[in-house]
């Protein structure tokens, strides 16, 4: 005679267990999802927020530095007219290397008066909300290198008035005319010297300010902060 066949049976108390652990794990599972999620938003948050800080803080170093810019222009542009006014009216009441002196100094400024007129209009248009934090500071690096480059050139120039003025001592011809030029070449370069040089030490102030911006970005391991310091 065949005994039937027992089908293998689970207690009851193995399967419950069973799907406990799977009902815990799903709880897990779904409170990590939504943590990722919560993370992710806050990381997305924390970015626009320091995005728009860092903008902010941006745009006013840009339009300090730019009103820097348009003071010196001020500056430059004045030494100009005020060169360019008297040196007629002192040529025409002058003789001699007094007459080329200022002659030259009219020449010469009004070069002076195009450049710092054509910086002047630039910072005018000039849109401090339109630089990203890299071509700031790239502007700004440019600018400061400019100018001291200038600088060097400047001390051309008044070792070029010496020399005039040096040919001047030996000339047959035209000697007053060499020493007048010479006279005001070293002047104007004297000028542009001191100029150029402090310009860019005033400028040079603004370093910092965009220094703090850079180290104004903080990485956290919760996430990402901003900080700004005057």
């Amino acid at each position: 005679m065949v005994k039937p066949e027992k089908k293998a049976t689970l207690p009851f108390a193995v399967v419950d267990r069973a799907i406990t652990n799977l009902s815990a794990m799903a709880v897990i599972l779904k409170l990590t999802l939504k943590l990722t999620r919560s993370s992710f938003l806050i990381a997305a948050l924390s970015a626009l927020f320091i995005n728009c800080s860092i903008s902010q803080s941006l745009e006013e170093v840009n339009k300090s530095a730019n009103s820097k810019v348009k003071n010196g222009m001020l500056v430059l542009g004045s030494w100009a007219i005020a060169n360019i006014a008297y040196a007629p009216i002192a040529a025409a009441n002058s003789n001699g290397e007094t007459k080329y002196f200022h002659q030259m100094n009219g020449y010469w400024n009004l070069i002076n008066l195009g450049l710092s007129g054509a910086g002047f209009i630039s910072s005018l248009k000039y849109d401090a909300s339109a630089r990203n934090l890299k071509n700031s500071i790239k502007e700004h690096t440019r600018l400061e290198k400019t100018l001291l480059f200038n600088a060097g050139l400047d001390l051309g120039y008044i070792a070029g008035g010496f020399y005039l003025r040096e040919r001047a001592l030996n000339a047959n011809q035209r000697k007053d005319m060499l020493e007048g030029f010479g006279k005001s070449i070293v002047l104007q370069g004297a000028f542009l010297f001191v100029f150029d040089l402090s310009f860019y030490l005033y400028l040079k102030g603004h370093d910092r300010l965009y220094s703090n911006l850079i180290s104004s970005i903080e990485i956290h391991p919760n996430g990402l902060g901003f900080k700004y310091r005057f």
